[in-house]
């Protein structure tokens, strides 16, 4: 019989998403006022749990229960309750009610484990308005260097360690942790396919890479009516034939066997950005995800090539082409894996193994500690948006599948001694 309580959870889920911007449901951007109300509302949450509760350097909140033997470090879990702009509900906040959850239920039944047990909500696993991602997660693992803190915030001109403050940390005393054993985070899919093949359990097998690059083109603004179309050197012209380039190139990468790739152009950036002159200047953000880091650098080369080829007979420029931010594939642990499955077979939830393309906290956490990571499924597919959405049912499979695993993994400890 699972420990876990449905309506506590459903409720507490549904309680911190209405904690929004109410002009853009459901939008909890990270270091606005917004996010301190959801993480004032999470620490009473925490504390009623009977967890002490803190804010680190890098600006986590974390919730700690004590083991019975400290010296074996802390098993940590959680996921993350900032969204992307009108995103929804699920992303990231499911993780961390999950792991909430799993801390209730213990409470609830008066058990206390082996080890330490963390429960997490990083800070800013999305995109900050700093352009910079998972902040929380590189912090406590030596990823977040002084230069990203350094960075200013594009209209304010706020550093990102000012910010950071702003939340209750301070990254002048960061520090790589070095005390946790394990890290588990329960997130919504972000795509179809549990929902398709009518599974409950996604057991994570690795997150892919992510290169954020960016590349700007520079040509001559001109008179939209007097210059002939010879003459002319028009940057978005040129940036349009990139991004279909790189389409093109990505779909021949995507198609490779015993691997997952795919990129993207997202933003475009064009100056003046007038509709009676041509463009003189664009510059265009693409994101490049793989499981394979070989693929990740072979189609950067590769797109590098054909700008080149692309630009020369239009006598345009390229002035820039930097990694904006460049992050190594992850691959999840195989003993937790193992552990997840079989709290599939208690449990008896069907499962399948799968590879993450989406990019998330436990590939930093990863670098100091075995990690792993459980899916659940969404509906349609969607997400970063609205209608983002996942069953209370297939929910509650998976945080018991969460709750089952922590007591498969803290028990371990002791067939070890």
């Amino acid at each position: 019989m699972s420990l876990i309580n449905r309506n506590r959870y459903w409720q507490q889920l549904m309680s911190l998403g209405d904690i929004t911007e109410p002009d853009r449901p459901y939008t909890r951007r990270s270091f606005s006022e917004c996010f301190l109300q959801g993480r004032a509302w999470l620490t009473e949450q925490m504390l009623a749990a009977g967890l002490t509760v803190n804010v680190d350097a890098a600006g986590n909140l974390i919730g700690r229960k004590a083991g019975k033997q400290p010296e074996l470090g802390c098993i940590m879990i959680g996921s993350h309750s900032d969204s992307v702009p009108s995103g929804g509900r699920f992303d990231g906040i499911a993780g961390v009610i999950a792991a909430l959850e799993c801390a209730q239920a213990l409470q609830d039944h008066q058990i206390t484990l082996n080890h330490d047990l963390e429960i997490v909500d990083f800070l800013a696993e999305e995109p900050s308005e700093w352009g910079i991602s998972c902040v929380g997660s590189r912090g406590i693992t030596g990823y977040l260097t002084q230069e990203l803190s350094d960075t200013p915030h594009p209209q304010t001109q706020e550093k990102l360690a000012d910010a950071v403050i702003r939340m209750g940390g301070n990254t002048s005393q960061l520090a790589i942790r070095q005390n946790v054993a394990q890290f588990l985070e329960l997130h919504i899919e972000q795509g179809a396919v549990l929902e398709h093949k009518n599974i409950d359990i996604g057991i994570v097998t690795g997150i892919v890479g992510i290169i954020r690059l960016s590349l700007t083109l520079t040509g001559q603004a001109a008179h939209a009516g007097t210059t002939p179309m010879n003459l002319r050197k028009d940057s978005m012209a040129g940036a349009a034939e990139i991004i279909l380039a790189a389409e093109k190139l990505a779909q021949q990468f995507s198609h490779r066997a015993n691997g997952y790739f795919v990129a993207t152009c997202g933003q475009v950036f064009n100056k003046p950005n007038a509709s009676n002159v041509v463009p003189g200047r664009t510059q265009l953000v693409f994101d490049i995800r793989s499981d394979t880091r070989g693929w990740m650098e072979e189609f950067t080369d590769h797109l590098q090539h054909i700008i080149q080829d692309i630009i020369s007979p239009r006598k345009l420029q390229l002035i820039e082409f930097e990694r904006l931010t460049d992050t190594y594939p992850m691959q999840c642990d195989t003993a937790l894996m193992q552990h997840i499955e079989a709290a599939c077979q208690t449990e008896k939830c069907s499962y399948q193994s799968m590879s993450s393309g989406a990019g998330h906290d436990a590939a930093f956490i990863a670098k100091i500690a075995p990690s792993a990571m459980i899916f659940v499924p969404s509906v349609d597919g969607k997400s970063h948006c609205p209608e983002e959405w996942t069953n209370e049912t297939d929910l509650s499979r998976g945080i018991a599948v969460l709750m089952q695993t922590l007591l498969n993994v803290d028990a371990a400890v002791q067939s070890t001694q």
